[in-house]
């Protein structure tokens, strides 16, 4: 078994964005206020660039930190592990409302010009938090990335689903759209071509990688352990990591996490499995190790070649939502495939 878990590299960008030192080939605009712009099925303006922000999911959060706005931030929730290395300090002078979901006073009370969101679930249309309507009662716009709402029905509830699948064209939308928010667009076209930059070297480290040569299925978590897991469908982020890397996904389903028994998962005997990693304990297989000894000791998966083989990756499972982080997984996996030797020289 290996622990891929790799340390986050943003740091060198967000030091070069501090700077100022950003050469782009196109250098950026001001933001020409008023600002109009469409998400997710809304209109947004904004008269100048908010001062006061709340962001309900830490993907959002950490996009704003690296865009060097914590100074902005108001009010965090929704956390699914440890921030980023480098904002440590940072953020825990930021008031944190909930690790949860939020109450919807709580948002309020910090009088945000802003609202980010990472899903429509906490915020939309039947928002565990709020509506965007109850938002507009109060004159406050609200930023949903679009990684949750493009090509995306989350009108069935749960993860929703997906009739597009996911890139990472959809962060760098997110990025390029709060960068122009908050009128520091340079500072966003560093982080994207720094993210399009490691993107591109995890693809070419794999590049021998030939069609249906290395499998993999990839363990979110499971209500219970020796039930059904939640596993990768085709796509969602997880997916996106697989396929760019040429990576066979043994789960053929769309839906976004579908619950597929281990039985099956065992009769595709994939090459890798990859387990994710989180402080969050909403169920027993929340815990890695759990699941590592599940694999390792129950009578079906212990068959799998990959659990002989100890072809186990952790994977921080903020990688396996569409995230900023999401970046960490490619190369997590890539890094894997090429360990296990499964690249052609």
């Amino acid at each position: 078994m290996i622990s891929l878990i790799k340390r986050n590299t943003f740091a060198l960008t967000v030091g070069v964005i501090t700077a100022g030192a950003i050469s782009c080939s196109t250098p950026a605009q001001a933001t020409d206020y008023p600002l109009q712009m469409e998400n997710c099925g809304n209109s947004l303006t904004f008269d100048a660039a908010p001062d006061r922000v709340v962001s309900i999911g830490q993907s959002s959060t950490e996009i704003l930190y690296l865009l060097g706005l914590a100074d902005k931030v108001v009010g965090t929730a929704v956390w699914l592990g440890p921030v980023l290395n480098e904002f440590k300090d940072v953020n825990a002078n930021i008031p944190r409302l909930a690790d949860d979901d939020p109450s919807f006073e709580s948002v309020v009370g910090t009088k945000p010009q802003l609202v980010t969101t990472q899903f429509q679930w906490h915020v939309g249309p039947k928002g565990a938090v709020g509506t965007i309507a109850q938002f507009n009662e109060f004159s406050i716009p609200v930023y949903t990335s679009p990684a949750d709402c493009k090509g995306k029905d989350n009108s069935t509830g749960g993860d929703g689903t997906r009739s597009d699948a996911f890139s990472m064209a959809m962060i760098y939308q997110e990025i390029g759209d709060l960068a122009k928010i908050f009128d520091v667009e340079a500072r966003g076209d560093a982080l994207i071509a720094d993210l399009k930059a490691r993107e591109k070297a995890a693809r070419e480290k794999v590049a021998g990688i030939a069609d249906g040569d290395v499998s993999a299925v990839i363990w979110f978590s499971s209500a219970e352990l020796d039930i059904d897991p939640y596993v990768a469908g085709k796509k969602g982020a997880p997916g996106y990591i697989m396929s760019i890397l040429g990576v066979e996904n043994v789960i053929t389903s769309n839906e976004e996490w579908p619950t597929v028994g281990w039985e099956t998962v065992a009769r595709a005997n994939p090459d890798i499995i990859v387990i994710g990693k989180m402080d969050r304990r909403r169920y027993q297989a929340d815990d890695w190790e759990l699941k590592l000894d599940f694999l390792k000791n129950d009578p079906v998966t212990r068959q799998m070649k990959a659990v002989k083989q100890g072809h186990i990756v952790v994977m921080d499972a903020q990688a396996m939502n569409p995230t900023i982080r999401t970046i960490d997984g490619i190369e997590t996996l890539a890094d894997a495939v090429e360990k296990f030797g499964m690249v052609r020289q």
